[in-house]
């Protein structure tokens, strides 16, 4: 196990750190006194930025360079969080986006997506779940979005990892709380970031006020963070849709699994013969 001397605030692992949202959460957490283990692709970006919040906040921001949608780079990130004993907060936040359809988009494109929104925060989750649970404290912040409850729109691809990580979020919630460690997912809507020009995508196409810029969009998860939220959808006005709509998803579980087939199948095979 590593051993390090840990900050009184704990210390951030978070993907996806050299631009948009991670890192935003990586200034938000450092000033908040969160020592940092910043995680990407781009060495000079996460190294600029590890340096600049260290001279800003006195915080200890460590650079972890990894291609998570590379096994043996990943498996770094994974060992780090299962043998660093400081680290008592997982940011899964990086990611990507792919534009166009299934028939338009570069399936190998695609794939790349589902290995790094899926498998890397999968596998990151499962190592941060153990290694905190073992503990009894601990959070992960899953960072999906609310294309998740939307697969109409944009690329039901992208949506379809948006999904998982958010049906993933809400069974780790009911698997990890009995042993102390918090699960949030973080829904955000369209949000001012580079994810958009890498995805082949255009921002100016969006109307001005769809678009949440990233300071606020973290700041409002942090917020959620704070409030005790499992699920936080930072542009939702009310949680009353999101609560009327989690109703009525549980309301339909008694009847989701059952012996016979519904009676209008049965008069449909009928009428067929």
């Amino acid at each position: 196990m590593i051993e390090s001397t840990p900050s009184p605030r704990g210390t951030a692992l978070v993907t996806g750190a050299s631009s948009g949202i991670g890192a935003t959460y990586a200034e938000r957490l450092a000033r908040r006194g969160h020592w940092l283990v910043l995680v990407a692709r781009d060495a000079a970006r996460l190294q600029a930025l590890a340096a600049r919040l260290s001279a800003e906040t006195g915080v200890r921001a460590e650079v972890l360079v990894a291609d998570l949608t590379a096994p043996a780079q990943r498996a770094l990130v994974e060992r780090r969080l299962q043998e660093d004993a400081s680290i008592d907060l997982l940011i899964n936040n990086a990611g990507m986006a792919v534009n166009g359809s299934l028939i338009e988009a570069d399936i190998d494109a695609v794939e790349t997506m589902i290995a790094l929104n899926i498998t890397a925060p999968t596998r990151l989750a499962a190592a941060a779940a153990k290694a905190f649970a073992a503990r009894g404290a601990g959070t992960i912040v899953n960072v999906a979005s609310v294309l998740a409850m939307a697969p109409e729109l944009f690329s039901g691809t992208y949506s379809g990892t948006k999904a998982y990580m958010l049906n993933l979020s809400r069974s780790m919630q009911l698997q990890l709380a009995p042993l102390g460690v918090r699960v949030q997912a973080v829904l955000p809507g369209a949000t001012r970031t580079e994810i958009w020009d890498r995805s082949g995508g255009s921002i100016d196409a969006l109307p001005a006020d769809m678009l949440m810029e990233v300071g606020d969009l973290v700041d409002a998860a942090l917020a959620g963070l704070d409030m005790g939220e499992a699920v936080t959808i930072p542009p939702l006005p009310s949680l009353e849709g999101w609560q009327a709509m989690e109703d009525a998803r549980l309301a339909l579980a008694p009847r989701l699994s059952l012996r016979e087939p519904a009676a209008r199948y049965r008069q449909a095979a009928v009428e067929a013969l």
